[in-house]
Order: C-alpha cells, then structure tokens, then sequence
C-alpha cells in the first residue's frame, strides 16, 4: 500500500509539473507579441530591421516626437476613444442584463420566441448592415458625431446571451417574487438586487465589450472625417501613409499608446473572468 501510495504522489507531482510548464510557456508566448512591440517602440528603425530583440533601447522620446510631428494627437484619440468605449461598454452590459433578466424572471408567451431571434441576429456580421445603417446616419445628420458609435450597443445579442446563461444558474426566483410582495418596483429588484448578483459576469463582459469597442475600425471609419472625432485606432491606420517607409519604431509607439488602455482596463477587471466564466456556464 505504501508503494502504490508513494506512485501516486510521484505521478501526481510530475503531471502538475507538467501542466505548470504548459501553462508557463502557454503564457510567455501570450505575452511575448505584446512585450516585442513594446520594446519596438523605444528602437530605431535601422535596429528593427536589423533583427528581433527582447531589450528596449534608447529611441522611444525620437519616436514620440516623429509620431507627434505627423499630425498625431494621442490626447484627442485617446478622448475619443474613451467616451465611446466607456458609454458604449456601460450601455451593452446594463441593457443586455436588463434583457436577460426578462428572459429569465418573466415567463411571457413570446418568451423563446424573442430569444432565439436574439441568437439569429448573432449571426449577423456587422458588415452586412454597414450600408444601411450609414445611410439611416447620414439622414439623422449622425455623421461626425460619436453618438452612432455609443448607442448600437444597447443591442449587444452575444452579452445577452451570456447575460441570460448566467442568470438560469444564479438568480434565485423566489428572491424576485419575495422582494415583489415586499412591494418593491421592478426597476428597484433588478437595480439593487439583480445587477449585484451579475458583477461577475459584468465585468466580464465589460473588459471584451470595451476592448472591441476601443479597437473597432471599421465603423468609425465610415461615420468620422473631422479630424476632430478620430478615435486612436484610426489614427494609428491612418500613420502608415504618412511614416510608414521611414519610422517603424513611431509606428510601433502609436500600437503601444493604443494597446496600453486595453492592458489597465484588463488588469483591473482581470479578477472577475474565471467566476464570470465558470459560473456563467450553460445551464437549461
């Protein structure tokens, strides 16, 4: 018995050595595309053609200055771009578990109906309605405005979905009913006890609501031509006309401003994916 005991912590020990190295080398090779462009950023453009290297150099103030020579603003893109993926990021996750909350709480007669409609429209790419919804814009007089920006997402069918899936494993009916008969407003039950129950899983789906939103290009693209209005992944497109045969090292700093919000909002909000996740799973 002692020998079999002793194998199988020896086995035990050995296959988490092995899932530590899988997770370990799993992880630097996440993290490396990042930490090169970083590093990048503070190179010449005769050192990044000369070949990768994982230590920063001595450029990165040169590049700052070429990139800010070249009508680059990172202030104004910045500000752009946290208005509308802040508003839009709130707008998708309160509205999509307001949704969710009345596929799960209410049992109306359409009810399956009105959610798998939901799911078809998941199906819908976003660039088959561009045309449509340009023009809808343009005869709102919306263009240049970031307002065409913030409030689609109200309608966000992919967080309603996992909204929806969270709520059949979490939310107790009889706590909804109880705070009915305590005559407590629909709006005050969801508000102060409904949302409290979903931070999980609105935080979760805060940091990819607002990653998509701040790297979205193809929409701003079409609705904004002020220079004004342009958020900081258009002007990051826009720098491979003006340095791109010249800076690299510019280049890769406009990449690293643009990609260094996404790593603050992550970090911050990073605790909540795995209880977001693993609680959020389908459930019937």
């Amino acid at each position: 018995m002692a020998n079999i005991r002793m194998e199988s912590r020896a086995s035990l020990h050995v296959n988490r050595t092995i899932v530590y190295i899988v997770c370990i080398v799993l992880a630097l090779l996440s993290i490396l595309p990042f930490w090169i462009m970083f590093v990048n950023a503070t190179r010449s453009t005769a050192e990044i053609q000369s070949g990768l290297s994982l230590l920063p150099s001595s450029h990165m103030k040169t590049n700052l200055d070429v990139l800010l020579s070249k009508s680059f603003d990172p202030l104004k893109g910045f500000l752009n771009s946290i208005i509308i993926s802040s508003f839009s990021t709130i707008c998708a996750v309160y509205f999509s578990s307001l949704t969710a909350y009345a596929l799960v709480a209410y049992n109306w007669k359409l009810r399956q109906a009105f959610f798998t409609f939901i799911l078809l429209v998941m199906m819908i790419p976003a660039q088959a309605s561009a045309i449509g919804f340009y023009k809808f814009m343009y005869q709102l007089h919306w263009t240049n405005s970031l307002l065409p920006l913030i409030l689609p997402a109200i309608a966000a069918p992919a967080i309603v979905f996992f909204m929806r899936q969270y709520l059949l494993s979490m939310l107790s009916i009889e706590m909804v009913e109880a705070a009915r008969i305590d005559g407590a407003g629909e709006l005050f039950t969801f508000n102060r006890i409904v949302l409290p129950i979903m931070v999980p899983a609105i935080a979760t789906q805060a940091i990819f609501a607002f990653v998509a939103s701040w790297n979205n290009l193809f929409m701003p693209l079409i609705l904004l031509t002020q220079k004004d209005k342009y958020t900081l992944p258009i002007m990051v497109s826009l720098l491979k006309g003006d340095i791109y045969k010249t800076e690299f090292g510019s280049i890769y700093m406009g990449l690293a401003l643009t990609a260094l919000p996404l790593f603050v909002i992550y970090f911050l909000l990073s605790r909540y994916i795995i209880a977001g996740v693993a609680l959020g799973g389908v459930k019937e």
